[in-house]
């Protein structure tokens, strides 16, 4: 397993982070029940295979994750890791809820502290609300207690919005989506070196946007196919984002003993500067073949909106794009069905051409609309 320094704190940690999102689960109602043996079983052959960063959240898994993460962390594991979890801001309405839930943290996870402890999925309006709450003594306060060792935050903004809160306050690590395709999204590349320029380590999720990119559609496969190294579309995604030196840790999201095996192998052979600009190179055609999939060249402008009868029409190409670029255009497509019950979706269209007058794009958008319909809806 390759090690990197985690930036300015200058302690080692495994390239490949284990995330405790997917572990195998069934449901009964509102209920989760996760599979523990098997779930057990992988996280401690990953930590046998060399991971020593270990990712969870208070609210993975029905909140279940922490739990099956302490367990598997008897026996000795623990001492061989580093655990990352998270404060959820919709759970905090008052200050004192922050010391209850890292509490109830620490008792699931079945340990005296918590490595990285992140402010999960912020915004910039949940910081502020944060700062309200005042985390950045209570911060100072659990290093002083032990209960901590680093102050860190997760977020899906905007570069704009994920610099303002970087810049806010001594972080001591951040992780935010990335991959091939996120470049110039969310923080984005930007957003990564932003980071990197201030020492602050950045662990990476969504490095295969859900595994999306796991699997790629036939125009894509053709240019692996091509290319003289063969190798598969997952470990494409994971050795470019390891190329970057100012990413930490790749997490990925195992719920298969074999997808740990895959991805000790990966992440044995990884390093800052270990692709070829022939490489790089095409990974820039692979995201080009990605992007001549989209349906709609819509910019999501909202000059249509708002829709007379309440369709949400950057929202309906949003999905609709993503399905295609992705090889997913099938109906029963999850983001349509939430637009049905919001009554957003282009089934609400009366074809009264406002949006069509008012598009720069100059989109036939009923016609599209019509589209959407028939092939995700």
């Amino acid at each position: 397993m390759k090690m990197r320094t985690f930036g300015k704190l200058g302690i080692q940690g495994s390239a490949f982070g284990l995330g405790c999102m997917r572990f195998t689960n069934t449901k009964d109602g509102d209920k989760v029940i996760v599979d523990e043996e098997k779930a057990i079983s992988i996280i401690r052959k990953a930590i046998d295979g060399g991971v020593t960063y270990i990712d969870t959240a208070y609210v993975y898994l029905g909140k279940n994750s922490e739990i099956v993460l302490g367990k598997a962390l008897q026996d000795g594991y623990r001492e061989k890791v580093t655990i990352a979890t998270k404060l959820p801001a919709d759970y905090v309405q008052e200050p004192s809820d922050m010391d209850k839930i890292l509490n109830e943290e620490l008792a699931k996870l079945q340990t005296d502290h918590i490595d990285f402890y992140l402010l999960h999925g912020i915004s910039v309006e949940r910081w502020e609300k944060f700062k309200r709450m005042g985390i950045k003594d209570a911060f100072a306060r659990w290093k002083k207690e032990g209960k901590i060792r680093y102050a860190c935050f997760s977020t899906h903004e905007s570069y704009e919005g994920f610099a303002a809160i970087l810049n806010d306050y001594d972080w001591d690590m951040v992780q935010i989506q990335y991959n091939f395709m996120d470049v110039n999204n969310q923080a984005g590349t930007k957003g990564l070196e932003l980071a990197g320029s201030k020492g602050i380590p950045v662990v990476i999720m969504e490095g295969l946007l859900g595994g999306r990119l796991a699997k790629a559609p036939e125009n894509v496969q053709k240019l692996y196919d091509e290319f003289p190294v063969r190798r598969s579309a997952v470990e494409w995604a994971f050795r470019w984002l390891c190329n970057h030196k100012e990413v930490a840790t790749v997490l990925s999201g195992c719920n298969e003993l074999y997808q740990i095996e895959d991805n000790l192998r990966i992440f044995d052979t990884v390093e800052p500067g270990c692709m070829t600009k022939e490489e790089l190179d095409l990974i820039d055609r692979v995201r080009d073949a990605y992007n001549s999939r989209t349906r709609v060249g819509c910019t999501g402008c909202a000059y249509c909106m708002p829709c007379p009868n309440g369709v949400n029409i950057p929202r309906s190409f949003a999905i609709w794009n993503q399905a295609s670029l992705y090889g997913e255009v099938k109906p029963g497509n999850e983001g349509y069905k939430r637009l049905a019950e919001r009554n957003e979706s282009p089934e609400s269209c009366l074809e009264c051409g406002a949006c069509e007058a008012a598009c720069p794009q100059h989109i036939s958008i009923i016609e599209m609309l019509k589209q959407v319909t028939k092939e995700i809806g």
